[in-house]
């Protein structure tokens, strides 16, 4: 499974979102939005305006979803206890 977490500095969200993967078990490649002009204009291709976006499994979205990362883990079978 290849899960690309496309992020940017001090986001609040991003951060709940790497940590939610982590708590998973679940590997992510992280690509810094400032960073990279053109997976900036992919992002906004896909019609997005907010960091994170999530690309996994031919899905797509953008902000924290924790049922969209838990779904993800029980497709890996690798499902952690969530608070």
């Amino acid at each position: 499974m290849s899960i690309t977490v496309f992020s940017k500095p001090a986001c609040v969200q991003c951060d709940a979102t790497h940590r939610a993967l982590r708590k998973h078990g679940l590997d992510f490649t992280v690509v810094d939005l400032t960073m990279d002009a053109e997976a900036l204009e992919s992002v906004k291709a896909l019609g997005y305006q907010q960091a994170p976006v999530v690309l996994a499994n031919g899905d797509h979205w953008a902000g924290f979803r924790p049922d969209k990362i838990r779904a993800l883990a029980e497709g890996a079978g690798s499902v952690a206890a969530v608070a």
